[in-house]
């Protein structure tokens, strides 16, 4: 299963637990309808990159021989055959221009607001796709491993065996017929469990290894100058926690100060306390080589900068699009108003007005993803024929 799981979140949002907006995690979801004049900025959208997006998502609908299955656990969402008389009009569309872009949405969509309780208003955070240096062999500066997925790694999709558990999962490794916990991060590192000759490829920077596992995908550029793409291959199993929160808790940083910039600035300027912190965090992941697009994100589509949002999938489904309304992370820059796709998710995305902006690869995604924040809120818009 090609899922990448986007933690990046409260790497950075340390405290987000004790947020007013993240604790609206636990309350239902609710949708009432609107129009498209009361979406935010819906005029001015240029809609560039969309084509891309919302057609891998369609192609992947329009391809499921399962019309009678549901698109998500989303009841008001519909069936697969609900969305594939739309997602059909909308690969057939040309020219795909602003303007008939947005006709062929207010066509064939109805918008409705998504509140968690009462509250329509939620946390949008940003993520990226990360730049490391490495090599395939153990050489030079390339000493960190990263690790391909283990084969008695077993991952257990907890929604195939009780509704009410989708979008929740374990890890672990069969031992006399049960399943059992699965090494920490700690005791992998340190080379205490049975598969250290694992490895993917070897990196130059521990901290860039901790981030690109928070990120869930990397561009490795290899002693040649080439470049090999990673994504997410599996986890072991351990509940995410937030290295933010734990250098909050011991004073190392201020609540207010904590991003993905400030952390790492902290483990680069510390290295004799950095591996301890980072292995607070539990979680380990696990990668794989990527050939051609990517990254990939948990729909099995590769992602579209600005375009792809990572959703709560126990909640909402994917391919799904989502008009987003949210301050953007540079205060002097006008808010993110643009309509985005459902494809991807993370273990920290949680709640009915929860999402993570991808924000692409490189320095400048990095720089923008690395300190969202932000309050916002967001529409989902489902076909009319519903």
């Amino acid at each position: 299963m090609k899922y990448i799981l986007w933690l990046c979140v409260l790497v950075l949002g340390a405290c987000a637990g004790q947020d007013p907006i993240a604790e609206t995690a636990d309350k239902p979801l609710a949708l009432s309808p609107a129009n498209f004049s009361a979406l935010p900025g819906w005029a001015n959208d240029d809609f560039a990159g969309l084509d891309a997006a919302f057609t891998k998502s369609c192609q992947r609908i329009v391809k499921s021989s399962q019309d009678s299955r549901p698109l998500g656990p989303l009841p008001e969402a519909g069936t697969y055959a609900d969305w594939k008389p739309a997602c059909q009009a909308f690969i057939a569309l040309t020219p795909k221009t602003p303007s008939t872009l947005r006709s062929f949405f207010e066509m064939n969509f109805k918008p409705y607001a998504v509140h968690a309780g009462n509250k329509a208003e939620g946390l949008f955070t940003g993520y990226y796709e990360a730049s490391l240096r490495g090599s395939l062999t153990k050489q030079g500066p390339y000493q960190i491993p990263l690790h391909a997925r283990p084969d008695d790694l077993v991952m257990v999709q907890l929604g195939d065996f009780r509704e009410e558990l989708k979008g929740q999962r374990i890890a672990g490794r069969v031992r006399d017929g049960n399943l059992k916990p699965y090494e920490s991060r700690a005791e992998i590192v340190n080379g205490k469990w049975p598969h250290n000759d694992k490895v993917l490829l070897w990196v130059d920077d521990p901290v860039d290894a901790f981030f690109v596992q928070i990120q869930g995908s990397g561009l490795v550029e290899l002693p040649d100058g080439s470049l090999m793409r990673i994504g997410y291959a599996g986890q072991n199993g351990h509940p995410y926690y937030a290295i933010g929160a734990e250098l909050v808790k011991r004073g190392a940083l201020a609540k207010e100060n904590v991003s993905m910039q400030s952390i790492r600035a902290w483990l680069t300027s510390n290295p004799a306390q950095a591996a301890e912190i980072m292995n607070t965090n539990k979680s380990y992941v696990f990668f794989h080589k990527l050939d051609g697009q990517g990254p990939i994100g948990g729909e099995g589509t590769s992602l579209t900068p600005l375009r792809s949002l990572a959703i709560d999938r126990s909640l909402l489904p994917y391919g799904a699009p989502f008009w987003l309304s949210a301050e953007h992370p540079e205060t002097s820059q006008p808010r993110i108003e643009r309509l985005m796709i459902a494809q991807d998710t993370g273990g920290a995305i949680r709640g009915p007005v929860r999402g993570d902006v991808f924000w692409g690869h490189g320095a400048s995604a990095e720089a923008m993803a690395g300190p969202m924040k932000s309050k916002g809120q967001y529409w989902i818009l489902l076909p009319k024929s519903l």
